[in-house]
């Protein structure tokens, strides 16, 4: 975390850097900083860099400052997504397919984004074709959030494991969690989010060079305690960051009100 003359205050849990930020708006644009500075870097080293990137409502301004800063070479930047509902159209409104498409790819036309097909015909079949494209070379950076249940892309409690032998699986969404995804705006009722999505695992998003997770706003803060304060556990599955020392949090004062 190289902005944390910004930070409020800045300490390390375990291997993990954190910083702490006034509010949204100071945390998004340093972590844009942060991630602008990192990708111009990796291109001019290498020929293509590959990223993953998160959806949700914390990603929103910061996708969003990330992409106003310019100077990036998109058109060497290979994307892919962490997630997608099992049996959603991609143009739904809550798909993140649709979400992508219409917030990055349409604004910087990247060399590929690579989707995670939630709608397949054959999602076993998907998820062995999206783990062969991630695998197919290295990951330079994974960008994501924490749920308020703690999860990190669709691994719930329930469902994580730190040594998933899968890097792209099905998984059943805890109860938390789908109503997170109603309080977001995403669906109008519980009973109309989909039981079951498609999610890279915690393994495939840690295999990335590194890792910018931010997490934002209140509803966050009991998450961020658990990840930080109690012992690393797919309890809270965020606390595996922890761990990785080429990750960065981002918290805003609100998030980190707990601490």
């Amino acid at each position: 975390m190289n902005n944390t003359d910004q930070a409020e205050r800045r300490f390390q849990v375990d291997s993990l850097s954190v910083g702490v930020f006034a509010d949204q708006d100071a945390m998004a644009n340093a972590a844009a900083v942060e991630v602008g500075q990192y990708l111009a870097d990796r291109l001019a080293k290498k020929e293509i860099v590959r990223v993953i990137l998160a959806t949700g409502n914390s990603q929103i301004l910061f996708l969003s400052k990330l992409i106003e800063r310019g100077g990036l070479d998109w058109g060497r930047i290979e994307l892919f997504h962490m997630d997608e509902y099992l049996g959603l159209s991609a143009d739904h409104s809550a798909s993140f397919r649709r979400y992508m498409r219409e917030r990055v790819e349409s604004v910087v036309n990247p060399k590929t984004f690579h989707y995670l097909e939630g709608d397949a015909l054959e999602p076993l079949d998907e998820c062995e074709r999206y783990s062969g494209l991630l695998r197919a070379g290295e990951i330079d950076l994974c960008c994501l959030g924490v749920g308020e249940n703690g999860h990190i892309a669709f691994n719930d409690p329930p469902v994580a494991d730190f040594e998933d032998p899968h890097w792209v699986k099905i998984v059943k969404l805890d109860n938390a969690c789908k109503v997170q995804q109603v309080g977001e705006g995403h669906f109008p009722s519980l009973e109309s989010v989909p039981s079951y999505a498609l999610t890279l695992t915690i393994p495939a998003l840690c295999s990335a060079g590194k890792m910018v997770c931010l997490s934002p706003e209140t509803r966050k803060s009991q998450a961020i305690k658990d990840a930080l304060q109690n012992p690393v556990s797919t309890n809270c599955p965020a606390s595996f960051l922890r761990t990785q020392a080429q990750a960065g949090l981002y918290l805003d004062r609100d998030s980190s009100s707990l601490l």
